[in-house]
């Protein structure tokens, strides 16, 4: 008997076997030969198309003991990979781990998932209580609901009881965070209300309890898993309920590889499961915040800080009457306030948005700047590290280097990163104990016991990048330094002013959470502006009521369809060849409008020359399944790599 199996590789079609076994269905996993190696597949609906050749089928090997993979999961994977153009099995890759599909695992492990103690009772404020009837209402079906909260205001705790009842009957959760740095902090928050521990699921974890979790899942005897993008696709038996935190977080976007969006594909594979989906945020998406106008979705508000603590005040200083000293990014105002917040025990938070110790480094003799020799952009100075890191390929070089006078270069350090400021804070500051809160400290093993102590006021002063807004309570930060509010407002990101807003909120949102006064202040020169007042507005759909009108009028995301084109390789000249070729046949056969191509915003990555082509078509088209027919009939050149971004969000 002749069966189609999907494998998971960069094919768009599925194989064809021979079987002997009558009772092979549709979403069994099986073994299979594939060239001179064994491949784990699944069991398709439909065999591969066009076939031209006769040739010798292969047997299936053998069935797997694993729960067969629901109609529902794979109509799921079909959709993903029409919509973001992704070769089928490419989707089926996402779904398993490392290539295979794991089978029963010993029930020891997976006992500690379903080990019960009896959680501490949480009493809801009656702001809280009418959000969940709210969301609890009519969700044995396919509908989103959104909960906007002021941070601090127990938006987790509204969730908790939606996926609560949703376990009561019989049901998985998933609930998906932005940044594995949450899930340690989150899964203390998630074992005290319910009283047994999710599964996280994460790049970090090992591959023996990836193993334990995958099958877990798949057999319905784990409950609740937390996890970053790529839980999504993994093969839940019964799932009841998607929970997306931070729904606005741009880290969802999964922008190598298979490039898609998290938060939009788990709106689809609820729709798809038919079960409810909540999206929790303080300051919604541009995309959502039009669908809640437009009534798409539901939505809940809290407006009330947890125990009615109070929003900060926020101040400016101004730099132009308070002028830094030389090589000093910190003013002596600024010195003076924080000082008046640590004389109160009040903890303090100096945010840059910038990892290392300075973005630039130039000679003071030759000018030079050091340049990563692999990428269009400058090397970032880690003091700590002592060598300059590229953030896009990760080269490392020593700060050593020839000047034009055949001697060493005398070096300029431009720019404040976390660790530049560390420095500064530390001469000033000397006995106050004193870290760095980024991506470089917080996934890695003392990142729990950097936070206990952070909580317990162990540590007076803490310089943090962005992570630093996402979720986590500190209930003594009372005073928040943003350094250099003018530099993160450069760019020309489509979305740029969108994630200001949400970022600072997101920040202003850690100070004051326990009732005590709090104050973040702006250090800028551009006291003129009205971004600051803006985006620290206590209700932020005025913005986003203006946002959608510039967007509408510029028929902009999500009025219009957006798809990018990367296209990449070592040859700049055939790049750009191919690059006009391509216009030229989309032009020809594609109801859209076509820009570009140009030279991308980072000219080079890894050694691989950029251009891009950016796609603009009306929502109503559908887009994506033209596109598809016309690139599998374009002739690709083997030396340049072509990736398709739907919906990017940014144009890098």
């Amino acid at each position: 008997m002749k069966i189609p199996i999907l494998l998971p590789n960069i094919f768009d079609h599925p194989f064809t076997y021979e079987s002997s076994e009558a009772n092979l269905k549709l979403g069994d996993y099986v073994e299979v030969p594939f060239g001179r190696s064994k491949k784990i597949g699944i069991v398709w609906d439909e065999f591969e198309k066009n076939k031209k050749k006769n040739f010798l089928l292969k047997n299936v090997i053998r069935k797997l003991e694993i729960p067969s993979l629901d109609l529902k999961t794979i109509n799921f994977l079909k959709w993903f990979s029409e919509y973001n153009i992704v070769p089928i099995g490419m989707s089926l890759k996402l779904h398993l781990l490392s290539n295979e599909a794991i089978e029963m695992q010993n029930n020891e492990e997976l006992k500690k998932y379903n080990t019960y103690k009896k959680p501490n009772k949480i009493k809801l404020s009656s702001e809280q209580l009418n959000s969940v009837k709210e969301i609890t209402k009519n969700d044995n079906k396919f509908r989103v609901h959104v909960i906007q909260g002021t941070t601090g205001s127990g938006k987790t705790i509204v969730y908790f009881n939606s996926l609560k009842k949703k376990i009561k009957e019989g049901f998985q959760g998933l609930i998906l965070l932005p940044e594995i740095g949450l899930t340690g902090e989150f899964q203390e928050k998630f074992k005290e209300f319910f009283g047994f521990d999710a599964a996280i699921w994460h790049s970090s974890i090992t591959k023996k309890n990836k193993k334990i979790i995958w099958n877990g899942i798949a057999t319905g005897k784990i409950k609740v898993l937390i996890g970053a993008r790529s839980s999504l696709f993994l093969p839940f038996s019964n799932l009841g309920i998607i929970i997306v935190d931070e729904e606005h977080d741009q880290s969802y976007k999964q922008d190598e590889g298979v490039i898609y969006n998290a938060r939009d594909m788990a709106i689809s594979r609820a729709s798809f499961a038919n079960i409810p989906i909540n999206l929790v945020t303080a300051v919604p998406s541009i995309e959502t915040f039009d669908n809640i106008k437009k009534g798409k979705y539901l939505h809940s508000r809290l407006y009330k800080r947890y125990l009615d603590a109070n929003l900060p005040n926020h101040e400016i200083i101004n730099l132009t009457k308070n002028s830094l000293k030389k090589s000093l990014w910190i003013s002596d105002k600024t010195i003076k306030k924080v000082k008046d917040h640590l004389d109160k025990n009040d903890q303090v938070l100096f945010f840059v948005n910038r990892r290392g110790f300075a973005p630039f480094v130039l000679c003071k003799k030759c000018l030079k700047v050091h340049t990563c020799p692999n990428c269009s952009i400058n090397l970032v100075y880690h003091k700590k590290k002592e060598n300059l890191i590229c953030h896009y390929c990760g080269y490392k070089t020593k700060l050593v280097r020839k000047c034009n006078d055949n001697n060493n270069c005398e070096y300029a350090f431009s720019g404040p990163g976390v660790e530049r400021i560390y420095d500064e804070v530390k001469k000033i500051f000397p006995d106050k104990k004193i870290t760095i809160f980024s991506s470089d400290t917080m996934n890695n093993k003392s990142s729990s016991e950097i936070l206990e102590k952070i909580k317990n006021n162990k540590i007076q002063i803490l310089i943090g990048t962005q992570l630093i807004s996402k979720g986590f309570h500190f209930p003594n930060l009372n005073c928040i330094v943003v350094i250099d509010i003018d530099l993160t407002l450069q760019g020309h990101d489509l979305k740029a002013a969108e994630k200001n807003l949400q970022l600072y909120h997101q920040l202003s949102g850690r100070a004051g959470r326990t009732g005590k006064p709090a104050t973040v202040y702006f250090q800028t020169y551009n006291i003129k502006s009205n971004v600051i007042s803006q985006i620290t507005n206590v209700n932020p759909d005025i913005f986003l009521e203006k946002e959608l009108v510039l967007r509408k009028k510029n028929n902009l995301p999500p009025f219009e369809r957006f798809i990018s084109i990367i296209l990449s390789g070592k040859s700049e000249k055939k790049i750009e060849t191919f690059a006009y070729n391509l216009k030229d046949k989309l032009e020809k056969n594609l109801n859209a409008k076509i820009l570009g191509p140009v030279i991308a915003p980072i000219f080079k990555i890894n050694k691989n020359f950029r251009f891009r082509i950016l796609i603009r078509s009306k929502k109503t088209q559908k887009i994506q399944k033209h596109l598809t027919n016309i690139l599998s009939n374009f002739k690709n050149h083997k030396e340049i790599k072509l990736a398709v971004d739907v919906d990017p969000i940014s144009f890098n």
